[in-house]
């Protein structure tokens, strides 16, 4: 299926600059706030993903969540737990932050790339709380109305 970008911005943080410390395991270890550009009319819920690009295991998951209700806007600092009730009952899945936000944190002295990616897409996923990445997107495949990455570095 084509997708169209999706295009967003992450609060603090530019498209292939420095994670900003509150957003990272060395500090605060909270998500951060999105804003969405250009959502589709067709979207019903979002979901995000971050992953460790730089990680010896390629594309190493530390964050998954599903059936965010589409909005311009995603408050940070999402709570842990399966089941989100703050936001419309969204559900976490299994990353390195089990049902919660696991922001970066490399070994001491080491840079490492992290991708957040946000998908729009045209349900809500009715799948187990304990579902890891690889079978949400294959799940999520044929919903994906947009996609769109931005990248951050951390050390």
């Amino acid at each position: 299926m084509n997708h169209t970008v999706l295009e967003f911005e992450c609060v603090g943080m530019d498209n292939g600059g420095k994670f900003p410390v509150k957003y990272t395991g060395r500090g605060q270890d909270i998500s951060p706030e999105f804003i969405i550009k250009n959502l589709s009319s067709d979207a019903k819920t979002l979901a995000i993903t971050l992953e460790d690009i730089s990680h010896p295991i390629k594309n190493f998951t530390h964050w998954l969540i599903w059936n965010i209700p589409a909005a311009d806007r995603i408050k940070g600092d999402i709570p842990a737990g399966r089941i989100v009730p703050t936001l419309g009952n969204a559900c976490q899945g299994i990353g390195y932050g089990i049902h919660r936000y696991a922001g970066p944190k490399p070994p001491k002295g080491k840079k490492h790339t992290y991708r957040f990616t946000v998908y729009s897409l045209d349900c809500e996923m009715n799948i187990s709380a304990n579902s890891m990445k690889r079978s949400f997107l294959k799940k999520a495949e044929k919903h994906i109305i947009q996609k769109g990455s931005i990248v951050g570095e951390f050390e």
